[in-house]
């Protein structure tokens, strides 16, 4: 049911996030090859994180949930359009990514997400927010292949595409597999800022 979760155990490791539709994650998952020591990501993988949560308790997620709800009454759809590339790690990197077009809705609801965090009991985010889609993640990766897959993709870009809602998802490890992430709960967005 929308904004009601209902954890099966006692913490749970959270984010929100944006999915990204099929079409677009179609043409990511064709991107996926040339950089050796890369652990490609699977399709089921592919989202945009507005704000990610940690390890949290159950009251908590039950205040998350609360408060992503609130956010998103007060949020409008809008557009969004993935463009560019890039690695983290700079030297050493250890993730490739494709990135997101300036979007002053998409900062205020990963902002909306970040003052939800708070409202809930955690820490400030030390991070600035940098919207991306991680594709891999890098193991030993040889820096002139990944400087070589981030000059391909300099000029990438999708076509813009509605974002109507986000999800609260679960985030499970798995040792020697990428994690399962299992949706939680979905939040469409009702407000009226205008596009």
């Amino acid at each position: 049911m929308f904004g009601v979760v209902k954890f099966s155990t006692m913490s749970v490791r959270l984010f929100a996030a944006i999915d990204v539709p099929d079409d677009i994650a179609q043409r990511l998952t064709a991107l996926m090859k040339g950089v050796p020591g890369a652990s490609w990501r699977p399709r089921e993988n592919l989202h945009l994180t507005l704000r990610f949560f940690g390890e949290v308790a159950e009251p908590v997620a039950d205040d998350i949930d609360a408060e992503l709800a609130q956010a998103a009454e007060r949020s409008a759809p809008f557009e969004l359009q993935l463009k560019g590339a890039g690695a983290f790690g700079g030297a050493d990197p250890h993730a490739l990514w494709i990135g997101a077009a300036a979007n002053d809705a998409l900062k205020q609801l990963a902002s909306d997400c970040e003052r939800a965090a708070r409202r809930a009991g955690l820490k400030p985010e030390s991070r600035k927010f940098s919207p991306h889609v991680t594709l891999a993640y890098l193991n030993n990766a040889d820096l002139a292949r990944v400087h070589a897959f981030e000059s391909r993709l300099g000029l990438f870009e999708t076509h813009p595409f509605l974002v109507e809602g986000f999800g609260l998802y679960s985030s499970h490890v798995r040792k020697g597999a990428p994690s399962l992430y299992r949706l939680e709960a979905e939040y469409p967005l009702r407000g009226w800022r205008s596009l």
